[in-house]
């Protein structure tokens, strides 16, 4: 099948390159001329593990390429996903702007098209935004009855960073929201070679579905961090409890490790534009709140350990280990090393913060300060300081000579770190 990927950004990307693995004709479309650029070269625009040999595989054997052409993309192919972002706006409610302006172009690439065409939203949207958003900007930019002259489908993506590839390919399910039985069948053909079960709705649902899986997984998090918290003013181990609470069936193991709480550029967004969406309806929604209350407040408690073990941080050389939000990605969007790092130098410390891929990112968010040195070798920041905060559970940081003779607060569980002179858990 040809499709066209609008927007290159994570999800983008990783969809353009797994379903040219897949064999589909691909065409990633973007407005940034570097980024197309890359992709013609073979060179991934975001960090994301086998993301780098995928792409610069297919690019090589033609099966994908980039462009800067939405209408001759649009023209030229079956099937076009929008991809593109959806950053919180005001009251965190999520900015529609890139996905209507991709709507619109797309609308006025399908007046010169006389075939059908289907075209599926990716990009994470509130419940309704396909119907009533996407819908009537096709229609109106196209002079098209949707349903008769061109197909709309709701594909909510499920990848987690790190991982996307895997999820990509071994999908736990795939959610299709159609308008109609044509464009269900023309996903259901891209995707039967998938083992997985196929959930088929209406849009409206496909985009609750999405919603409410991150806002579950968010609500598990800062339960387990919850606990945690109980647990270290009662001398309780949480990582034993997570272990007893686990075994029950009804209970997944995953998600219970206790420590920082989640960041990235899809948990914290996603609650708040649900919430947003909750206000629309009058609905004040008492878990989620309560749950993103606890995820702001969580980082903050390695601070506070440290301020406690040393009575003032003014002047103190503090070791940061890790600035990505999670392992196996450059991402720090919603990262609690964000602020972690800015309250440490607001009460006068020095930072040294490593991680082996985040380094651009954290220029680019924190400029040049006096009081941050960046490193990508944890071995050369823990030479500056005695103080060790571990906020990333990389591999790289599993290595006990990093904290032999080291006072370390641990907010991921790292094992090796035990071995220091004085070691401590956010919440064990």
């Amino acid at each position: 099948m040809k499709i066209s990927i609008i927007g290159t950004g994570y999800v983008g990307i990783v969809t353009g390159a797994c379903f040219a693995e897949l064999g589909h004709d691909v065409t990633c479309v973007d407005v940034d001329e570097e980024r197309v650029a890359k992709i013609n070269k073979g060179e991934p625009p975001v960090y994301e593990e086998n993301l780098d040999e995928i792409l610069r595989k297919n690019v090589a054997e033609g099966r994908l390429r980039g462009t800067l052409d939405l209408k001759q993309a649009v023209l030229d192919t079956d099937v076009s996903f929008i991809s593109v972002g959806t950053p919180s706006g005001l009251l965190d409610y999520i900015d529609l702007k890139y996905v209507e302006e991709v709507s619109k172009g797309i609308g006025e690439a399908l007046k010169d098209k006389d075939v059908y065409h289907l075209i599926v939203v990716k990009s994470t949207v509130v419940p309704g935004t396909t119907e009533h958003s996407v819908l009537p900007l096709l229609e109106k930019h196209s002079g098209k009855k949707a349903g008769r002259d061109f197909g709309l489908a709701m594909n909510p993506e499920f990848l987690r960073e790190g991982k996307a590839i895997e999820d990509f390919m071994k999908p736990d399910r795939i959610v299709i929201g159609a308008i109609d039985d044509h464009s269900m069948k023309i996903l259901e053909e891209l995707y039967k070679s998938f083992d997985c079960p196929i959930v088929k709705t209406n849009p409206r649902t496909a985009e609750m579905i999405k919603y409410a899986t991150n806002s579950f997984l968010v609500t598990k998090i800062s339960f387990i961090n919850e606990i945690g918290n109980i647990c270290k003013q009662l001398g309780i181990d949480v990582y034993d409890v997570a272990k007893g609470l686990s075994m029950d069936s009804r209970i997944s193991p995953k998600f219970l490790r206790a420590g920082l709480g989640f960041g990235g550029s899809c948990f914290p967004k996603d609650v708040k534009a649900l919430v947003g969406k909750a206000k629309e309806v009058y609905y004040r929604p008492i878990v989620l709140n309560a749950a993103l209350e606890l995820n702001e407040t969580q980082p903050l408690r390695m601070v506070e350990l440290l301020e406690r073990k040393t009575n003032s941080l003014k002047g103190l050389d503090v070791v940061v280990l890790g600035l990505a939000f999670k392992p196996g990605t450059d991402d720090m969007r919603e990262a609690p090393s964000i602020k972690i790092i800015q309250n440490l130098i607001k009460r006068g410390a020095v930072v040294h913060a490593a991680d082996p891929k985040a380094l651009k990112e954290a220029r680019r968010i924190f400029g040049l300060h006096e009081n941050l040195h960046l490193y990508e070798k944890a071995e050369e920041a823990v030479k500056h300081g005695d103080y060790v905060l571990i906020v990333t559970e990389w591999d790289e940081f599993r290595n006990k000579e990093l904290y032999r003779n080291k006072v370390v607060i641990d907010g991921r569980r790292i094992e090796e770190a035990k071995i220091a002179r004085e070691y401590e858990g956010v919440c064990w």
